[in-house]
């Protein structure tokens, strides 16, 4: 199957709110990264200080930090900075946030290789703070920070309070004192969300804000509300913890809506997802004779947060998972209320879309074309794209016919019980589908590297030998690519399979159609395999790569007879 593709988010915290040439400095620096999207630059007066969020591949991302940084302390005199808000450094924080494909410990260990390479490269002093903090009490950045920039000339040189990275050399001695000192680190995802209730009572709100936060409330003597709040033998207040783990919340009145919102920060995802902390909301609204009316999503979210809601209520309803994601992230949308108060377009909420859109921005893809407008494409005299892609398509509506059979069939009256058994088949063929969609455009894109590259000069012999290694490269990959359709495609016949065997009777004949489609996507790509292959002068890394075709070929021959042997004793 496809992987996730790998995103982490870096939301820096530069020490500059007011002057925003200063801002753009930096910001410019962030975007001359190739990868990296610069999505929001807030800029504070008071606080004198600017929150910067951007995304992008691991690597880009990183790199972009570090210049960014770079650029801060070059641009930004910590001995001239007041602000608002605590700080010791032009940056003064960069923590690094996982969004797909990466976990929290990977953003850690990345944060902390950019902390060392900011005190070599940048002379800039920096503690490790959060995950990826190397001591527990490093963890709290407010341990970090203590005494702000005006302690750092004590703490630079006293044990124990030191930064895990200090720069070296006479200059650093004095660099520190315009740049200060950053905290560099790793957290999960934030999200701020609110709650929409249909009430005004801004104490209504609390009390349901109280009920379902981690810190919950205090536990007071005699009357619950009124009461003096109890404390325990040091003299602190008792808590008693509300439901939701890593959780803040509070209830406020919003004049702009006129309503009362539980305003919630999400602080861990993973242990309390967006669609518990809805539901349990709900609960507790419910429970004091008020109803949540909608959600109100605060900034951005990663695509997981909006489709493990939708597969959670579609779950609730007994329904099939394996949907088109556009699908299940409307049943989100409708069943959290996210456009109670205005559209909700999940192409400006979402962070892998805006970064899809921004990559894909200009270009025209494939699998975007009409059905009319793909055939019509092929038909034209360039001679891509060719049978590689049609083969890669093939395969992509073979699995969609499995697919299909597979939601028919959970949703077929009187075989409700059986809906979680196809369900799993449909998210499989979803899975298939959207590997062998990828694949139609990386099959043209494949040919177009090989004209790339017999496009490079050949002038000098060093030119030639260039050439004819870019030829070679592109080559091989133009054989790997429809392999991988191969193997996308021999998957179809499980599905296609089971649902012979297995599903709605009454769409047999189309798991039969589907596993047609499976075979013609093999053989398709296994002639592309070897027309490439053909061309390859390493013999030692062609001739494995035809046999694994052929093989496949072979099963995909006796998978088809099979299937249809199933389809026609049910016809």
């Amino acid at each position: 199957m496809a992987q996730e593709k790998r995103i982490i988010e870096c939301v820096p915290n530069f020490s500059e709110g007011r002057d925003m040439s200063i801002i753009k400095q930096i910001t410019d620096d962030i975007e001359a990264v190739k990868g990296v999207k610069l999505l929001d630059v807030d800029p504070g007066e008071a606080t004198n200080r600017t929150v910067v969020t951007f995304v992008g591949e691991p690597e880009a991302v990183v790199e972009a930090a570090f210049r960014a940084a770079r650029k801060a302390g070059q641009v930004i005199d910590m001995r001239q900075h007041h602000g608002a808000h605590p700080r010791m450094g032009a940056t003064d924080v960069l923590p690094l946030i996982p969004v797909s494909g990466i976990t929290l410990e990977e953003c850690a260990a990345l944060a902390r290789q950019l902390a060392e390479r900011m005190a070599k490269e940048a002379g800039i002093p920096c503690y490790c703070y959060e995950a990826a903090a190397f001591t527990p009490e490093r963890k709290n950045l407010a341990v970090c920070r203590q005494g702000e920039y005006e302690g750092l000339a004590e703490r630079l040189k006293t044990p124990g309070k030191q930064p895990d990275f200090m720069p070296t050399g006479e200059a650093a001695e004095e660099g520190w004192k315009r740049t200060g000192c950053t905290a560099v680190g790793a957290r999960d995802f934030l999200i701020a969300v609110n709650y929409n209730l249909n009430t005004t009572s801004t104490r209504r709100a609390n009390a349901i804000a109280f009920d379902v936060r981690e810190k919950g409330r205090p536990v007071r003597e005699g009357h619950p509300i009124t009461g003096k709040p109890k404390k325990d033998e040091n003299g602190n207040t008792i808590m008693k913890p509300g439901t939701l783990k890593c959780t803040k919340a509070i209830g406020w009145y919003i004049d702009e809506y006129g309503i009362a919102q539980v305003s919630m920060n999400m602080t861990n995802i993973n242990v309390t997802p967006l669609h518990v902390a809805f539901d349990e909301v709900c609960r507790c609204a419910q429970n004091r004779g008020i109803r949540v009316t909608g959600t109100e999503i605060v900034g951005l979210v990663p695509k997981r947060t909006l489709i493990e809601a939708g597969k959670y209520f579609l779950k609730k309803q007994n329904r099939s998972t394996g949907i088109p994601e556009e699908d299940i992230i409307k049943i989100a949308i409708k069943s959290m209320g996210l456009d109670d108060l205005r559209p909700f377009n999940p192409r400006e909420k979402v962070i892998e879309y805006l970064m899809e859109d921004a990559e894909e921005k200009g270009k025209q893809k494939l699998v975007d074309l009409t059905v009319k407008g793909f055939a019509e494409e092929t038909s034209r005299e360039s001679p891509a794209p060719g049978g590689g892609t049609i083969a890669a398509y093939m395969g992509a509506l073979g699995a969609a016919l499995g697919t299909m059979v597979a939601n028919l069939s959970s949703h077929k009256a009187g075989w409700d019980e059986r809906c979680p058994e196809f369900s799993v088949w449909a998210d499989k063929g979803q899975a298939l589908m959207a590997e062998l969609l990828h694949l139609v455009d990386e099959d043209t894109e494949a040919f177009n590297r090989i004209m790339a590259a017999f496009g490079l000069p050949k002038k000098t012999d060093e030119d030639k030998a260039a050439r004819s290694k870019a030829i070679q490269e592109a080559t091989l990959y133009a054989a790997q690519v429809p392999l991988q359709t191969m193997k996308a495609s021999m998957l179809v016949f499980d599905i296609c399979r089971a649902m012979a065997e297995e599903g709605n009777p009454n769409s047999v004949s189309d798991a039969g159609v589907g596993a047609l489609a499976a075979r013609a996507a093999v053989l398709g790509a296994a002639l592309n395999v070897k027309i490439n292959a053909g061309s390859l002068t390493d013999r030692a890394v062609a001739e494995p790569l035809i046999a694994e075709a052929d093989a496949m070929v072979a099963k995909a021959n006796d998978a088809e007879q099979e299937i249809l042997r199933i389809v026609e004793g049910k016809l």
